[in-house]
């Protein structure tokens, strides 16, 4: 499999209302391959949407490359192969769903049977098929999130780049959209999505990238990631125990110690000491880390 996106070295740019140049992505780079689903993280103002915007071409870059499946970030060829669903997403609202995206299929290419029976297929899996033909205008937050969703899956793209994909949504509306996207990455379709919904990417990511006023500030593997957070709680019933490479270790009563560890190695290692030492296992528990304080750290030691 080949790169669906690659950026060197980007650069975009705006001026402000005075006419002064702001920096919104500084000289970043990543890759993301084929098939990938790809989470790209940071606080308000890191440049996610800045990222977004130009690989769909909508903003100039001001240096570096970025390439979406070997072709130019804006080109046609490029634009044929995504689907984009943008943070804010507005519609005529005079148009109903069912409009909205025999429009936009039509913009695209899309043609009479085909057309129909996509627009149909995805107004019933958005949960859409009630309000089909309602105007814009009387929708709910929630529901024009479902049809910008729809919107973006039209055509088959290869490629879904997707800015705060669940802004809007409820819980339920949550739910049914990771199975919607799970069901395409299966599909060798790869996602590229930034989102404030923490939980949503730990469920569904392959990657993250973090990001902060316009830089790359940390770029993981997500098991990887979770393996790391991950720690290890221990009570042992018996003798006291030195477990030098616990985090910590406390005695909650006689007879017992707790104590906990970051990592598997150093959890195996305390239970052969405390099997050699004639110790019982009361209790084992594993707890998985937060992404959320990761993400938090990370921001904190770029800032």
């Amino acid at each position: 499999m080949g790169w669906a996106i690659e950026a060197s070295g980007l650069l975009v740019r705006y001026r402000d209302r005075k006419g002064q140049w702001i920096q919104a992505v500084k000289h970043l780079s990543f890759t993301v391959r084929e098939g990938e689903v790809v989470g790209f993280l940071g606080p308000n103002g890191a440049g996610k949407s800045s990222t977004l915007k130009a690989i769909m071409g909508f903003v100039p870059i001001a240096g570096g490359t970025l390439r979406v499946f070997g072709r130019p970030a804006g080109s046609l060829e490029a634009k044929r192969a995504i689907g984009y669903l943008p943070e804010v997403a507005l519609y005529y609202p005079y148009l109903t769903p069912r409009e909205t995206l025999a429009l936009y299929g039509e913009l695209q290419g899309l043609r009479g049977g085909l057309l129909r029976a996509q627009t149909a297929e995805l107004l019933e899996r958005l949960g859409l098929q009630a309000v089909a033909d309602k105007q814009n205008r009387n929708l709910s937050k929630g529901q024009l999130q479902r049809v910008g969703i729809a919107q973006a899956l039209l055509g088959d793209p290869r490629l879904l780049v997707l800015d705060e994909v669940t802004s809007g949504l409820d819980p339920v509306g949550r739910r049914e959209l990771r199975g919607l996207l799970q069901e395409r990455a299966r599909a060798g379709v790869t996602l590229f999505f930034s989102s404030h919904e923490l939980s949503e990417v730990e469920m569904i990511c392959d990657r993250i990238l973090i990001v902060n006023r316009g830089r790359l500030v940390e770029e993981r593997s997500l098991g990887e990631l979770k393996d790391q957070l991950r720690i290890y709680r221990l009570v042992l019933e018996g003798p006291a125990l030195a477990l030098p490479d616990a985090r910590w270790v406390r005695r909650p009563a006689p007879g017992l110690t707790e104590a906990e560890f970051a990592d598997k190695r150093a959890l195996l290692v305390a239970l052969e000491h405390a099997s050699r030492a004639g110790a019982r296992v009361v209790d084992l528990v594993a707890e998985e880390g937060s992404l959320e304080d990761h993400f938090v750290e990370a921001i904190g030691r770029a800032a």
